[in-house]
């Protein structure tokens, strides 16, 4: 599909990003429901699939290790059939469900570098969002994933940072990383987690257009100990509201 509108979701680790990503899946399954909706989930925690309340069985991991086995053992195949091989297995790997379809990264066994996984998950995003009106990626903590080009042709990128001066300093690293190697069309931050209003005035995110401020969710928090599907928030519930905001400031709804 032509103008997919690919949104990535960054910042450091804990500020929220999965629960964020949940919540801009469940707003766009309300808000389109005739449009193919992706949700990926691109980071090793696999924190978006309990989030949404899928069970994942192939990831694309256990792909890309079944097609290195496969060369390793001599089967020696042309490299286009091997992609169309792996095309074949990506597509069979997405759990189709209310609305949405998701497939997860997964957690590569070897600690360390996530190279080779970064590597493929760029051709799968690239692959994946041909046939998607909208794809949500749920990124990695840090900048890895940016430094390494996966989110080159995202068109939305969704900084989150919670109000820590250390928060905003990773979105500003990812800022500046992201405008030399992301084709992007907008940019914006959410700050989640903000213990009360009185704190915002305290808050510099540089450079980055704040798109919403979430004061902290006890409706999540409870949803988030019991393990259940955010799909099933309330629309009043802080963060729902807090990303609706942002998404329609990036004039995504």
């Amino acid at each position: 599909m032509q103008n997919t509108k690919i949104i990535a979701v960054a910042g450091k680790g804990g500020v929220g990003k999965t629960s964020i990503s949940a919540s801009i899946v469940k707003l766009l399954v309300q808000k389109y429901p005739d449009k193919k909706i992706l949700a990926i989930d691109a980071d090793p925690a696999v924190g978006l699939s309990t989030a949404l309340g899928i069970e994942v069985k192939t990831t694309i991991d256990d792909i890309r290790k079944e097609i290195v086995a496969t060369v390793e053992d001599g089967q020696t195949k042309a490299a286009i059939e091997l992609l169309g091989d792996a095309r074949y297995k990506i597509f069979d790997a997405l759990v189709e469900t209310d609305g949405f379809a998701f497939i997860a990264v997964g957690r590569p066994e070897s600690a360390g570098c996530y190279c080779k996984i970064n590597a493929y998950l760029k051709e799968v995003i690239s692959l994946l969002s041909q046939d998607f009106d909208f794809v949500v990626v749920d990124g990695e903590a840090g900048i890895e994933q940016i430094n390494r080009r996966v989110m080159e042709k995202v068109s939305h990128l969704l900084l989150i940072t919670d109000a820590s001066k250390k928060g905003t300093q990773v979105i500003s690293t990812i800022k500046s990383v992201a405008d030399e190697l992301v084709m992007y069309q907008q940019i914006g931050a959410i700050v989640n987690r903000i213990p009360d209003k009185n704190v915002i005035k305290y808050i510099d995110t540089g450079n980055i257009p704040v798109l919403s401020y979430i004061i902290t969710d006890s409706n999540l928090a409870i949803y988030d100990i019991e393990g259940k599907n955010i799909i099933n928030l309330p629309d009043n519930s802080n963060i729902v509201k807090g990303v609706k905001e942002a998404l329609e400031k990036m004039e995504i709804l």
